[in-house]
């Protein structure tokens, strides 16, 4: 009779944690407005993707998973009725070290927030400055 006592409340517990976390990655998919995963040259037309997307007014940021050979200056655009966006995204490396190994990082450094002002088509503009080759996702969230 303990043990079932004992057991039923770790058992809730354990239930909480697991749908608190599918909630959150629920979440995280559900405010991806834009996703492209840029690994295939032929995803390019004269070096430079492009795709149009709806977006509506409000905040977002762009997210990104780079590699080592994702290319070193990702320029992106952003063009609609009301917005006319444009920044060259730099990939920084960040190496770690740990007591029995080193490991690199990457980011894109540059400004990742955007503010939509009205609900409009975007134009996307991704120009990977001739690193076709390099594999990197781009997302653009809503905050």
């Amino acid at each position: 009779m303990n043990k079932k006592i004992v057991i039923i409340p770790i058992v809730i517990i354990i239930g909480i944690f697991i749908m608190n976390f599918l909630s959150e990655e629920s979440d995280e998919k559900n405010n991806v407005v834009f996703h492209v995963t840029l690994a295939d040259p032929n995803l390019y037309i004269d070096g430079v993707y492009s795709d149009t997307f709806e977006i509506a007014s409000g905040e977002y940021s762009f997210r990104f998973v780079p590699n080592g050979s994702s290319p070193e200056i990702l320029s992106i655009s952003l063009n609609g009725e009301k917005i006319d966006f444009s920044e060259d995204f730099k990939l920084q490396s960040t190496l770690h070290e740990t007591g029995i190994s080193q490991y690199f990082t990457w980011e894109y450094i540059g400004q990742k927030e955007i503010s939509i002002s009205e609900n409009q088509q975007i134009i996307i503009t991704i120009n990977p400055n001739g690193n076709v080759m390099g594999s990197v996702s781009v997302d653009i969230l809503q905050n």
